[in-house]
């Protein structure tokens, strides 16, 4: 008896010291005590911890996470006056993860395309408080000397500089050939004016830009002739969600329109050469979610 019992007093020290050696082992250490780490916010990805009930601002990701910090964080502290409630902008990162959160509903605020507004109001019920007022025009412009291509129905198959899909400009482009097959070639590029001086330099056969960085890069139209231009197109908008009021949105859309907004939208606006924001039609905006009715997630 008693040496069954030194047995199992010895057994149970040896799993007490073994089970000890793997806790330390995960904490990798060698039995040292480390001090409580609190996770990293991983999905909120804002600037300050998130409360339950804080109002979530994104917009798609332009630049870098410190331009876009430096652009909207007054902008949600401001509007976050305007209703009263905590609107906490969150910077997405990349492209991919703005889409994937936005197509789950998960933005209540959002700054971005035409298309994407108006995707949000026909599929998450989300309403347009304000607008950029100028319109957008796309151009496709050839070489001057390609005297082959006089029509945009001959971009079929052939290649065109643009900025990847889901861009506006680049899914008005592939909305002019219903065959999927038969559709011209995007070869993605970054940067109006590179796109532009990538088919100079013959990297594509046809460039698609907007109308005034066409008018910017080829004055005068001497290296360059253009193949199709765009009706006039809504521009980059705000939406806001229904986990946000009527009664809030119109805060919002007061808030955003006041002469008091200047200084916080200065750097949005100037970029669309405008000076302040405008009121938005929700008609205007709606049809253009049809543009993604081929992208993934947008079904």
């Amino acid at each position: 008896m008693i040496a069954r019992n030194i047995y199992l007093n010895a057994a149970l020290v040896f799993l007490f010291a073994t089970s000890v050696n793997a806790m330390a082992a995960d904490n990798g250490t060698t039995g040292t005590k480390v001090a409580y780490r609190q996770p990293l916010d991983v999905l909120n990805n804002s600037l300050t911890p998130m409360e339950k009930g804080d109002l979530i601002f994104s917009a798609a990701p332009r630049g870098t996470r410190e331009a876009s910090i430096k652009k909207y964080v007054p902008l949600s502290e401001y509007l976050s006056k305007a209703i009263g409630k905590k609107i906490v902008y969150q910077y997405p990162g990349t492209w991919t993860e703005y889409q994937s959160k936005m197509q789950k509903g998960m933005y209540d605020l959002a700054y971005d395309g035409p298309h994407l507004n108006g995707w949000r109001v026909g599929k998450l019920q989300h309403n347009i408080v304000a607008r950029i007022p100028n319109d957008l025009v796309f151009v496709i412009v050839v070489k001057k000397n390609n005297t082959l291509i006089t029509k945009i129905e001959q971009m079929a198959g052939r290649t065109v500089c643009a900025h990847a899909p889901p861009n506006l400009g680049t899914l008005t482009l592939l909305s002019k050939f219903e065959n999927p097959v038969r559709q011209p070639a995007i070869i993605p590029m970054d940067g109006w004016d590179n796109i532009f001086k990538g088919m100079l330099a013959d990297r594509c056969v046809a460039a698609l830009v907007p109308k005034n960085v066409w008018e910017k890069n080829d004055k005068g139209g001497t290296v360059s002739r253009l193949l199709f231009k765009s009706s006039p197109l809504p521009n980059q908008a705000f939406s806001a969600g229904p986990r946000i009021s009527k009664e809030d949105q119109a805060k919002i859309a007061r808030a955003l329109l006041s002469p008091a907004a200047a200084p916080y939208i200065e750097d949005i606006v100037t970029e669309y050469n405008a000076t302040a924001l405008a009121p938005a039609n929700r008609d205007d905006y709606v049809v253009l979610g049809d543009l993604l009715k081929n992208e993934w997630g947008y079904n």
